[in-house]
């Protein structure tokens, strides 16, 4: 049976416009991507809120897992605060795995998001969840949250945005 590990932000320091944060909110979508896991006979399992990022890692590090997804939202800073909308999928460089992993949720997310032409698709070396993780991993920011539409959006699409990760998740392991 294909197992995951499911990390969804774990900063509560991270605040939406128009209250609750970051961790809050990706951990909605995490919730709401268990029944379809199961549903599609995907085990997981999942950081936990009080954690900090180094023990995620080591925890997904520790068993033995088909991919590793982090689930955050963005923020484009103080200077570009509000006015930036889209969204980030990110994989390690040199991860044929993650890579594709990537494309498949950039392709199905292009269903979901209002504006598909912001969905970018990026390697990185800079991101502890994709770099330091032994199962191929994949970190997607949904959309901004410091953007008023986007926040919007991700608060209205909870369930839209898990069912789709979850089918990607579903469509990664080749169930």
């Amino acid at each position: 049976m294909p197992k995951i590990y499911l990390s969804p932000s774990l900063q509560e320091w991270n605040p939406y416009v128009g209250g609750g944060n970051e961790e809050y909110y990706m951990n909605l979508i995490a919730d709401a991507m268990e029944p379809y896991l199961r549903e599609y006979g995907i085990e997981f399992t999942r950081n936990k809120p009080e954690m900090t990022l180094r023990q995620a890692i080591n925890q997904s590090n520790s068993g033995s897992y088909d991919l590793h997804l982090a689930i955050h939202s963005n923020a484009a800073g103080a200077q570009n605060s509000g006015q930036v909308t889209g969204v980030q999928i990110y994989y390690y460089p040199t991860s044929a795995r993650g890579k594709k992993a990537a494309e498949i949720i950039a392709k199905n997310y292009t269903a979901l998001y209002p504006d598909p032409s912001r969905i970018q698709l990026l390697p990185t070396t800079a991101l502890g969840e994709v770099r330091l993780t032994k199962a191929p991993a994949v970190l997607i920011e949904t959309a901004y949250h410091d953007n008023v539409d986007d926040a919007r959006w991700i608060r209205e699409n909870i369930d839209n945005i898990a069912r789709n990760l979850a089918e990607s998740v579903k469509e990664i392991v080749g169930r």
